[in-house]
């Protein structure tokens, strides 16, 4: 997926694309599996299928791909992540779970 801007070059008959970023989810104790899956799902709009699929994902791997955007929507998607709270099924949880932007690659 890529989003066109319009700049200097669009006035000569080009188009720039804007760079796009991979917003990373990290695995880590302080969450559950429903937890991560009710996020994705509110956060990003998954379905539970694609959203279940993430969360099982991230707790296998330590790290999931859970969206590849421009820069300012990664930005905000990653500001919702850390205010999504804590999980209130562990009462140890200290708040939300980590994210990270990753430059994507132009041959992913």
């Amino acid at each position: 997926m890529s989003y066109r801007i319009r700049s200097r070059k669009k006035m000569e008959g080009q188009t720039s694309l804007l760079p796009l970023y991979h917003i990373i989810l990290l695995d880590d104790e302080d969450h559950t599996f429903e937890y991560v899956a009710e996020m994705l799902l509110q956060i990003f709009g998954y379905s539970k299928t694609a959203a279940s699929q993430l969360a099982r994902e991230v707790d296998a791997a330590g790290r999931v791909i859970v969206d590849t955007t421009y820069k300012e929507r990664a930005e905000f998607k990653c500001d919702q992540i850390r205010g999504f709270g804590p999980d209130w099924r562990i009462p140890d949880s200290r708040g939300s779970m980590t994210a990270l932007l990753e430059p994507a690659t132009v041959n992913e």
